[in-house]
């Protein structure tokens, strides 16, 4: 009787382990807070531009919960819950290149662990509509990065790359990260941002290395070399 118990047990325990598939089934403990930082440039004349993707996909999290925003120290905050988890939603004021002092401040008045920052960026190395997540790296010349680099003192801090091309003629970067989309690019960046908030919602339950499992595997399109 006691081995039949045993074997049972066994038999529900490989089905459980067999049932998780995605970060819908499977979650990890729950470890409170995350901090979930999109960078851009505040004003109407930056909204809907390229370099204001990382404020995109925060914007959809929020609207999705119908959480409202507030302008408080260095940034507009919202939060958002999801399975027991709280998501602190935050968009600096500070403009891009001063994008360090704001992470660093929430990250200290929320009291979250460097480990639960996610910070979500634009990239044109990556193809319109191409998000890469990963939890270190260079700043790769975006002015942003840096900041949050030098601000934190380390580069070991997750990100979400939101892809947003490269076609531009030498000299005419900055026009056209403060450019805003248009047809088959916007169409492609409305899906990434998407895919973008199931990732984010994934890494709060999942954590990062199975979000990059599941999430980078999304789109098979080349980096290409970044010309900054």
């Amino acid at each position: 009787m006691q081995f039949k118990t045993i074997r049972m047990g066994l038999f529900n325990w490989i089905v459980s382990v067999c049932k998780q598939k995605d970060c819908k089934d499977a979650e990890v403990e729950p470890m409170s807070k995350y901090l979930i930082v999109g960078l851009g440039n505040v004003g109407a004349e930056y909204e809907g531009t390229r370099h204001n993707a990382g404020f995109m996909v925060v914007d959809a999290l929020a609207k999705e919960a119908e959480a409202k925003w507030s302008l408080e120290r260095h940034a507009y905050r919202t939060e958002v819950r999801h399975k027991g988890r709280v998501l602190v939603l935050v968009k600096p004021t500070t403009y891009m290149n001063l994008s360090g002092k704001a992470v660093k401040y929430w990250l200290q008045a929320e009291k979250i662990e460097l480990q639960n920052l996610m910070v979500v960026v634009d990239d044109i190395a990556l193809d319109p509509g191409i998000i890469r997540i990963k939890k270190q790296g260079g700043a790769g010349g975006h002015n942003g990065l840096t900041d949050i680099e030098a601000a934190l003192g380390t580069a070991n801090y997750n990100r979400i790359r939101m892809g947003v091309g490269d076609h531009f003629s030498r000299g005419r970067q900055v026009d056209y990260v403060l450019g805003r989309m248009e047809g088959e690019d916007l169409t492609k960046m409305e899906e990434a941002i998407k895919t973008a908030c199931d990732a984010i919602k994934c890494f709060a339950t999942q954590g990062i290395d199975r979000t990059m499992n599941m999430y980078n595997s999304k789109g098979n399109a080349r980096e290409k070399e970044i010309r900054r």
